[in-house]
């Protein structure tokens, strides 16, 4: 599993356990699944989504980073307003 942290200029959106996240990176979207390589990526315009226990969710944002280290996955994002 995953540990993410969905993190806006007005709180913290989402902090919690994920299977995957599927994120709209600038050079095009990809998916974090466990024991990803870490990386740092700024995001564009687009949809995040995540699957936890309980199904899939998903955000819609203008653009942010994304930083991938140990199973850790946290993102600042700028949301549609």
């Amino acid at each position: 599993m995953l540990q993410l942290k969905i993190v806006s200029p007005e709180k913290v959106e989402f902090d919690g356990a994920v299977e995957s996240v599927f994120v709209p990176g600038t050079m095009g979207q990809f998916e974090i699944l466990n024991d990803h390589a870490p990386i740092i990526s700024t995001l564009q315009k687009g949809t995040v989504e995540y699957v936890t226990g309980d199904g899939k969710s998903s955000l819609d944002i203008l653009g942010g980073f994304v930083e991938v280290q140990k199973n850790v996955v946290s993102l600042c994002v700028e949301l549609k307003a």
